[in-house]
């Protein structure tokens, strides 16, 4: 699906110039048809699904309990 440079923007959550700087730097791809940018936004797919898996990753982490020290010697 093709979307204009607006949409894009919204639907990355970035401000629209960020997004223009961003396709002349080629950084995101696009064509133009004289008029606006069409951008097509499966290119996106690939980055919001490491997204998820790194998120996913950073809580597992957050919920894995600390080790026992085993130098840790009893004060009683």
């Amino acid at each position: 699906m093709y979307r204009t440079l607006e949409e894009t923007a919204a639907y990355l959550g970035m401000p629209e110039e960020q997004v223009r700087r961003y396709i002349l730097e080629r950084r995101i791809k696009a064509l133009h048809d004289g008029e606006q940018f069409l951008i097509n936004d499966e290119q996106f797919t690939r980055h919001f699904e490491q997204l998820e898996h790194v998120k996913a990753l950073i809580e597992e982490w957050r919920n894995t309990p600390i080790p026992e020290d085993p130098d840790i010697k009893d004060e009683d």
